[in-house]
Order: structure tokens, then sequence, then C-alpha cells
């Protein structure tokens, strides 16, 4: 097995230190390296690693703000000299994060964890699970937010906007790409526009010619077409 891997972190010293490290790893190709966020993206599209040791705080963008802007995140190892990161780090589901300097065991142990979640056979295409938490890069704001807790879902342009407690983030992420990624049981695309969490319906009411109105907890009203209306009927056995 070899897992293709990008190293970025703006330290070319650190670079050197890890490349060196990772020899002794004939499991870890070296596909690329990059001393910033912008570059690293344009390489992550470019080569669609399986892996990136990442630093964060990095001139221009952070190594979050480069995962916000990928539609398809390869797994993750942070890569830091800084410990506050280690929560946000974990809630975006990186594998791992080590503190710098990186100690070869510590190393050794991150690459097993690798090799085991590759070893699973999950893909890209599966759908994300209920369980999972999404993050989200608002302006300045990071958010990092289980699916569990978002009831509503709008097409604002070419983002969406996402409801879950008393937020309200914008993902650079279309309506059509996180149907396809949202796990359907939970998940119900109520027009072009809307995506509701079914779990969170207070109310159906019947509306006019056939068609349903969907109240969610916290007020918001949702109108379907008749087609929907009927996908709906069927989802929820009424």
């Amino acid at each position: 097995m070899s897992i293709k891997t990008i190293i970025v972190d703006d330290e070319p010293l650190a670079v050197a230190e890890l490349q060196s490290m990772l020899k002794n790893h004939e499991d870890i190709e070296v596909v690329a390296v990059s001393y910033d966020a912008q570059e690293a993206l344009a390489k992550i599209q470019e080569l669609n690693p399986q892996l990136i040791f990442l630093d964060i705080n990095m001139p221009g963008k952070t190594g979050f703000d480069l995962l916000s802007e990928l539609d398809e995140a390869p797994e993750v190892i942070f890569v830091t000299a800084y410990d506050q990161f280690a929560i946000k780090a974990f809630d975006v589901n990186a594998l791992d994060y080590i503190l710098k300097p990186v100690n070869p065991d510590r190393l050794a142990e991150a690459i097993n964890r690798v090799k085991r979640k590759f070893s699973e056979s999950k893909t890209s295409e599966e759908k994300l699970t209920i369980q999972k938490r999404i993050f989200i890069k608002d302006g300045e704001q990071c958010f990092f937010v289980p699916l569990s807790e978002i009831y509503f879902i709008e097409s604002v342009g070419n983002y969406t906007r996402v409801y879950y407690q008393d937020k309200k983030p914008l993902l650079h992420k279309s309506l059509n790409y996180l149907e396809e990624k949202l796990p359907s049981e939970f998940f119900f695309r109520a027009s072009r526009q809307q995506m509701f969490n079914i779990s969170f319906v207070k109310n159906i009411i019947p509306y006019f010619s056939n068609t349903l109105q969907v109240e969610l907890q916290g007020g918001i009203k949702i109108d379907l077409s008749q087609r929907q209306s009927v996908k709906f009927k069927d989802k929820m056995g009424i």
C-alpha cells in the first residue's frame, strides 16, 4: 500500500525534517511539498493526495482556511507547534495532531492510524453518517457542526446557509453537493433551494392541491410541491 502524501508547512526546515523521517515509512509516498496554503490548494487539486501533513499557523491562509476551500479533503494529520488548536483539529475529523518538534515514535503512531483508516476500505464517495461533524468557515469564524444538529439548509447563490442551534453560517458548497453527502435517511430535499432534517419536523400540514407544508422546530415553514409532497409522504409512511 502506497499512500500519496503532501506536506504543507511554511517552515522549510520543518518540511525537510518531516520528509527525512517519513523515509523510514515506505507506505508513505511524498508526492509534493508546499510552503503556503494557496500553493498547497493547487497541488492538492492537481495531485489528489490521500493524506496531508498540515501546519495550522501559516502566512496568508491557515491550515483550517485551506481545508475549508477543498471540495474533497484528504485525510489530515496536523503538525504544529501550538496545542491550542487540538480540539478544533479533531472536530474537523483530523486523523491525528502532532506537536513540533516531531517525535519519531509519535509519528509512527500517527502513520499506523493512517494505515488502519485506509484498511477500512472507506471511500470519499460514501455518504456521511449523522454522527459526523462538518467544518464551516464563515468570515473569521470557524464552526464544527454535528450533522445531527443541522435542521435546515438553504441555497444562497454559490453557497448554502446551514441552520443549527441559533447559528446560520454560510458554507462554500452547493446544495446538490450536500445532498450527495448527507445521509438521505435524515435529510430531505424539499426544493431546488431547500433541504431539511426530518428529525426536526414539528408539524405536517395539508395544503392546497394535495401539497404539504412542513413546520420545523424553531418555526421555519416549508412549502412542498405536489411531487415532493408525494415523496415526503412515502418517506414518512403517511
